[in-house]
């Protein structure tokens, strides 16, 4: 079998399905830090006051089929959601436990561990409500010999003893991340102190936050774990020692530890009512992933380091020192099972924040879309008063429809909206991008920028989101379409777009053909 046919193969089924999907849409309209690891301090008298649930799956349903008839189902859910397709479909439960040759008796005897999601409180008529997310598990003792087998399914055209020492490792911690067992019916408690610090934001303290007088308390999650180890809820905690929402624009931490467990530790953010939010993606726009080209991107977030894209902590380091009081949040469609990573690079690359990840119960294409859309309401809903600033690029799909459309669901709450047009900066990235959802908005609340120095000198608390020397180059309609297809070329005869599609359908048969020989 050829490697370079191979990765032929891989680089043109997903670029052929995404084209054809557009295609169709065409003919159709002419006729988604970790903190450092200290010990669970024990306090007493705990909390158990409950403000609301999220109920993720009942809520998301309704918002499905939209997403979907308005991207086309036959997108592949990595290129629709800006996750790769290798990051779909991770086994749970018994499937994990059978991958892993482990009994019951085996698993019975291991510790539990949590995975505790950095989260957001909000201030009401009754207090402060502090949201709890993360998940509930057992880590099984895997050999090196089994992690490599199991890295080696999601590696493309590579195999583990071929990478670099280090990135053997990482690729086993990411493996051993995946294959962790869910623990259902589980009680969680948590233990709340002041946060010294949090991120790396340029500024002492890191972000936009304080550290509190008190907000020492215990407090138990008033629900047990779902059947796959989740919990998520917004609960009410005693405000002792905390500033009010309603008298303090100060947004204030607080570190989260799960008692119990030594590594299920985070810092928690309680954002006033008004101010300024951050709403910002990770891959391709803070760091080097290359979603769009499946064997590097699987390479740069299995095995490679974390990098940052260019300078991008210095643009998040400066909106974190000169706009008051202002509230990070990372919104990543990334399983949870393997957000540690992305949360220990945001916590020593940028500045502390929030964190929404994708909960192992979205793990087909319907959720893969709708998960994004229903995080964003969520944390809007969460603000009224607050302005947000959303940032992203654009090999996301559901970000192409989902941004725009905020300003619409949610009017005069979007501030600014910042796309990095990654097909104008990466020749490796082939898959075309919507931009119809931009076509009423006011044109100085967007910008699709290269590289992030377009970003600097813009006064975003004044909501002038141009810089008026980068060249926009909208056409409101589908763009980075194959064979130099766009809007202006629709006129052309409907067999000419059916025969290039069919050309690409053959180079993809082709190198199968090969492949298989």
């Amino acid at each position: 079998m050829s490697p370079t046919l191979t990765a032929i193969l891989y680089t043109l089924v997903p670029l052929a399905t995404a084209y054809a999907a557009v295609l169709d849409q065409r003919h159709a309209a002419v006729v988604p830090e970790q903190p450092l690891i200290t010990p669970s301090p024990t306090l007493q008298d705990a909390i158990t006051k409950t403000v609301h649930r999220r109920n993720i799956l009942d809520d998301v349903k309704g918002e499905v089929n939209g997403i979907l008839s308005g991207l086309g189902s036959a997108i592949p859910s990595y290129v629709a959601s800006g996750v790769p397709n290798f990051f779909q479909d991770f086994p749970v439960g018994q499937d994990a436990q059978k991958s892993l040759g482990i009994d019951d008796d085996q698993v019975d005897a291991l510790p539990t561990s949590v995975l505790n999601i950095p989260g957001y409180g909000n201030w009401t008529d009754r207090g402060w409500n502090l949201r709890f997310h993360g998940n509930v598990y057992k880590q099984p003792q895997t050999s090196q010999e089994k992690l490599n087998e199991l890295a080696n399914i999601f590696l493309i055209d590579t195999d583990i003893k071929d990478l670099a020492p280090d990135q053997q490792a990482q690729a086993r911690n990411l493996t051993a991340s995946i294959f962790v067992l869910q623990q259902d019916d589980e009680n969680v408690t948590f233990n709340l102190r002041p946060a010294p610090t949090a991120g790396a934001s340029g500024e002492q303290g890191g972000g936009g936050a304080v550290t509190p007088n008190g907000g020492n308390q215990q407090v138990r999650f008033p629900y047990p774990t779902t059947s796959q180890g989740d919990f998520d809820a917004f609960v009410q905690i005693e405000s002792d020692g905390l500033a009010n929402g309603n008298s303090t624009s100060d947004i204030q931490r607080l570190n989260v530890y799960t008692e119990g467990s030594n590594i299920g530790n985070a810092t928690a953010y309680l954002v006033p009512p008004t101010g300024f939010s951050i709403i910002s993606d990770i891959d391709d726009i803070l760091r080097i992933t290359k979603i769009y080209q499946p064997k590097e991107g699987l390479l740069n977030s299995f095995a490679r380091p974390f990098v940052a894209w260019k300078n991008m902590p210095e643009i998040y380091a400066n909106w974190s020192r000169s706009i008051p009081d202002f509230h990070f949040h990372y919104l990543t469609t990334t399983p949870e099972q393997i957000t540690r990573n992305y949360m220990d690079f945001i916590y020593k690359t940028y500045p502390g924040g929030s964190f929404d990840t994708r909960p192992l119960n979205f793990s087909d294409v319907s959720a893969t879309l709708s998960i994004r859309k229903f995080l964003l309401d969520k944390i809007f809903e969460t603000y009224p008063k607050r302005k947000f600033i959303l940032i992203a690029d654009t090999s996301n799909s559901d970000v192409m429809k989902a941004y725009p459309q905020m300003t619409k669901d949610f009017p005069g709450q979007v501030q600014c909206i910042f796309l990095r047009n990654t097909s104008a900066t990466d020749d490796g990235d082939k898959f075309p991008y919507d931009t119809s959802g931009f076509q009423d908005l006011d044109k100085n609340t967007y910008m699709f920028f290269k590289m992030p120095d377009d970003l600097k000198g813009l006064d975003i608390q004044n909501g002038h989101c141009l810089n008026t020397t980068i060249p926009q180059n909208l056409t409101f309609s589908w763009q980075g379409l194959p064979f130099g297809l766009s809007k202006d070329s629709a006129a052309a005869p409907r067999y000419a777009m059916a025969t290039s599609w069919m050309g690409m359908v053959f180079a993809v048969g082709l190198a199968a053909a090969f492949l298989w020989v």
